[in-house]
């Protein structure tokens, strides 16, 4: 059974969850789900509030069923992640950035981020229907994790990375 926390855990938890919040991807994020809201429909909800579909316990994941058509919200968010970490790489690089994504009906498919010529993310995509973290310190490091080799491909490779090279 689990045990209710310390308020000294509980204090520890939500400076992590801050610290977290304040990471350039997941800030990038959460500015990518506050501009979708055009009816001020989400203005009420913090920022955790607003990431929580991100956020699949096992449980959670287990309950998705992985047959038929991914849900058309799911592919919204993946999207919506996907975009964040090309705003984050454009912010930090100067250089523009495109998603790109294939997506069979059966929830597989790929995920690219150009850089002008240069490929900076490619990501094959599976289990789309399931898609999510099991917590917000794995949304910050896979969005963080895939900003940070972006950034460093793009200067390693600058000629490559310019539009009209």
């Amino acid at each position: 059974m689990a045990e209710a926390l310390t308020d000294k855990e509980e204090a520890a938890a939500a400076a992590s969850d801050e610290a977290l919040l304040a990471t350039p991807f997941v800030q990038q994020l959460i500015r990518q789900l506050r501009a979708q809201d055009t009816h001020g429909t989400w203005e009420g909800k913090s920022d955790l509030q607003l990431l929580k579909p991100y956020i699949l316990t096992p449980e959670e994941r287990r309950a998705i069923p992985i047959m038929g058509d991914p849900d058309p919200e799911t592919l919204w968010y993946l999207e919506l992640f996907y975009n964040a970490i090309a705003v984050a790489i454009e912010r930090e690089t100067g250089q523009m950035v495109s998603p790109m994504m294939k997506m069979s009906h059966e929830g597989f498919g790929r995920m690219v981020l150009i850089a002008g010529r240069l490929v900076v993310v490619n990501k094959p995509l599976r289990d789309v229907h399931r898609f999510g973290f099991p917590s917000l310190a794995k949304l910050a490091e896979a969005g963080g994790r895939f900003l940070s080799e972006a950034i460093e491909m793009i200067r390693a490779w600058p000629a490559v990375a310019q539009y009209g090279a």
